[in-house]
Order: structure tokens, then C-alpha cells, then sequence
């Protein structure tokens, strides 16, 4: 069980529907404190979201089949499985978004989310406010409407804007939501030089957590998914102190 957070105040945020605008939005809260869950559930439900609750990782899998949720806040520390456990086996069959709640602030806690497929990281103690703010901008990043039919071809790969997709060859290479969208900002500038703050911007939309590593991360997923390498890249260089290029030349 993870340490609560620090309550600051469960009236309903002023403005949070006009904000979000995502009426009958699901999510399902995954966490073993029941007056943790209450609270959350209260501000999410004052935010015009509809809730759905787990407290174990075994209920949490049960409650995504039936409630199918839109979103999922999923603690760390359940008592039966994990919540790295959970993440991994509903990324073994779907994309639906995930917001890990922790106590522990270590980096390698987060790099663990984020490699296995995390979408945004939340340390506890928290605000319902700042939870609230990173669901709705997870939420936004997850809603973005398709890009008109548009392929982009390289000399080692393929990018489909409008069917969101990545081949080499003739595979079909699997990517994270958030990995798609931050190749598709690399490939959308062939040879230009990205600052991670810029990648932080157009991919996250926001001042993410993580700031330099988050990118990293999903940086090292993609080069993993496209079979390339950091010591003799193809397809993504390292600008040292900078950032990131795509060097894959256009076709």
C-alpha cells in the first residue's frame, strides 16, 4: 500500500468540465486506500468524469473487461500483484492510457512505468488538481482526431499518419501512442535538430514530469522497435547536450 496523498480540498474544481470537455469519460481508479479512492473519486466525478474503482491488481484486470475504461489511475503498491504486474498484462492486449500513482520518488521507479508503457507518472503526495490536469492532457494526447492520408517513406521505414501505423520492410512495428507521436514529430522535420524541451512540447503538450528522461526513454523504446542503434544510428541520432534528429533519408 502506498502512502496517501496530501489532501487540498475536495470541492469541485472550478472549471475542470469547460476544460476537459470529454462528458461520460471512464476511469478507472486502481488503489488499496479506501479514503484515498473516496477523495478521487469525489473530484473525478465533481470533474464530470464517470469512475470506476479496483482496489487489488487482480480486480483491476476483472474491471477493465467489464468497465472498459477510458483511462486508468493505477497505484504501484496494490497487495496481490503489482502495479508494473497490471500495466504489463493490459499492455500485452490494449493502448487504454495509464497514470501510475507512487510514493516512491526514484528515477528508476518511473524509468520502469515509462519503458513498460506508462503514459504520465504522478508522486505522491499529490493534488487532486494536478491529477485532474494530467488526466485531461493524457486524455487530449489519446483524442487527437486522425491526420488526413498521409504516408511518409524513409530508407528504413514507413510512417502512417492517417492509419497510425510503423512498418520496416514488410513488419508492422508495434509503438506506444506516445512513441508514434514522437517518431511522427522527428519524421515531420527530416535532419532538423530537436531540443528535448521541443519534444516535450509537441508530444506531451505540456511541462511533463520527467522532463529530460521521459524523453529519453521513449526515444530508447523506438530505436529498440526499429531495430536501431544508439552507437550507430540509421534512423534517430543523439545530438549530445541537445537532442534528437531522424537521419533516415526521405524516399
Amino acid at each position: 500500500m502506498e502512502a496517501s496523498p496530501t489532501p487540498t480540498g475536495t470541492a469541485q474544481p472550478r472549471g475542470a468540465r469547460s476544460i476537459l470537455e470529454m462528458p461520460n469519460t471512464k476511469v478507472l481508479v486502481v488503489d488499496d486506500e479506501a479514503e484515498l479512492t473516496d477523495m478521487l473519486t469525489s473530484y473525478l466525478e465533481a470533474s464530470g468524469f464517470t469512475v470506476g474503482r479496483a482496489a487489488t491488481g487482480e480486480g483491476a484486470l476483472t474491471k477493465l473487461e467489464t468497465f472498459q475504461p477510458d483511462l486508468v489511475v493505477l497505484d504501484i503498491g496494490l497487495p496481490d500483484i503489482d502495479g508494473f504486474e497490471v500495466l504489463r498484462r493490459l499492455r500485452a492486449t490494449s493502448s487504454t492510457p495509464v497514470i501510475m500513482l507512487t510514493a516512491r520518488a526514484e528515477e528508476v521507479d518511473r524509468v520502469v512505468g515509462l519503458t513498460m508503457g506508462a503514459d504520465d507518472y504522478v508522486t505522491k503526495p499529490f493534488s487532486p488538481r494536478e491529477l485532474v490536469a494530467r488526466i485531461g492532457a493524457v486524455l487530449r494526447r489519446a483524442s487527437i482526431p486522425e491526420e488526413p492520408a498521409e504516408r511518409w517513406e524513409f530508407a528504413d521505414f514507413t510512417i502512417d499518419l492517417a492509419q497510425r501505423t510503423v512498418t520496416v520492410g514488410d513488419r508492422e512495428v508495434e509503438l506506444s501512442q506516445l512513441e508514434f507521436d514522437l517518431l511522427a514529430a522527428l519524421a515531420s522535420a527530416p535532419k532538423r535538430v530537436f531540443t528535448r524541451e521541443q519534444l516535450l512540447e509537441q508530444v506531451w503538450g505540456w511541462d511533463h514530469f520527467g522532463v529530460d528522461r521521459v524523453v529519453d526513454v521513449h526515444i530508447s523504446n523506438i530505436r529498440k522497435a526499429l531495430g536501431d542503434s544508439p552507437s550507430d544510428p540509421r534512423i534517430i541520432a543523439t545530438v549530445r547536450g541537445v537532442g534528437y534528429k531522424l537521419i533516415s533519408e526521405p524516399r
